[in-house]
């Protein structure tokens, strides 16, 4: 983070980078500011110690999974990194799940029209529910992308078709795995309902 120029004793600096006496700040202002500054602190201390949590977590169930594996040969848990673990008890379950950030290449477009082709040759004897499903997975959201779980759905569809089938070679051809992020979630789980719920790391839902 780039050093923040020094302030001299005795004024503020307002939001367009003036400085401002103090005694020309009004007293509601000066208590906003020392308020909003106190709480940001503590949230930036509160967030290092967040993310000293994920790194210890990750970091003891990368260390188990290697002490499983020494000893018995085997990895517990499942691809890309993804991992449950469980208290003895079953009231306790840490998860460290891996999330990748999907993103389609130049094949889509070809996708899209060995799909357009199939719609119009089905046009007179398709499902009026298939075609709205086809077409849905290739609007745009809000962000102006592609939906990539209503893209890869399109795959799960069983229809015998040869220029379908190309259209869903082209998807697969067309995926590209951009980065991925990893998350830590903690839960306790009810014993006598087998429930879960999460310990909340979420201010919104604490």
């Amino acid at each position: 983070m780039t050093a923040q120029p020094t302030i001299p004793e005795g004024y503020m600096k307002n939001g367009r980078g003036e400085l401002i006496p103090e005694a020309k700040v009004k007293p509601e202002d000066k208590l906003e500011d020392d308020l909003v500054r106190r709480m940001a602190a503590l949230a930036r201390s509160t967030s290092g110690e967040l993310a000293k949590l994920k790194a210890l977590a990750m970091g003891e169930a990368e260390a188990f999974q290697a002490e499983v594996a020494s000893l018995y040969g085997a990895i517990k848990g499942g691809a890309k990194g993804n991992m449950t673990l469980r208290s003895f008890d079953g009231s306790l379950e840490l998860q460290v799940a891996v999330s990748e950030h999907i993103t389609f290449g130049p094949q889509l477009k070809a996708a899209k029209e060995l799909i357009d082709n199939c719609i119009e040759r089905w046009a007179q004897h398709s499902d009026d529910n298939l075609r709205v499903i086809v077409l849905d997975a290739f609007q745009v959201n809000k962000a102006g992308r592609i939906d990539t779980q209503r893209v890869l759905g399109l795959r799960r569809l069983s229809i015998e078709d040869a220029e379908w089938k190309r259209a869903m070679d082209a998807i697969s051809d067309a995926v590209r795995v951009s980065g991925s992020k990893t998350y830590v979630r903690f839960y306790e789980i009810d014993p006598e309902t087998g429930d879960r719920s999460p310990i909340s790391l979420d201010l919104a839902s604490v």
